[in-house]
């Protein structure tokens, strides 16, 4: 299993509840508990969410300020 690390390239990619949750070093539950309050964006895909890098990105620096 790779590990799920942010791309500093230009191309953007979907991430799994799981990999964001690994970048983030918190639980599955944590993730999903930030989406279902809106603080971090995902995209519904069937049963199951997808999270863009950038948005992971955006909101880890709004954790910064």
């Amino acid at each position: 299993m790779r590990e799920a690390a942010l791309s500093t390239e230009t191309e953007q990619h979907l991430l799994t509840v799981a990999e964001v949750a690994a970048v983030m070093r918190v639980s599955t539950m944590t993730v999903y508990r930030l989406i279902r309050a809106g603080e971090l964006l995902a995209t519904r895909v069937g049963r199951s969410y997808r999270i863009w890098e950038d948005d992971v990105r955006s909101y880890l620096q709004r954790g910064r300020a």
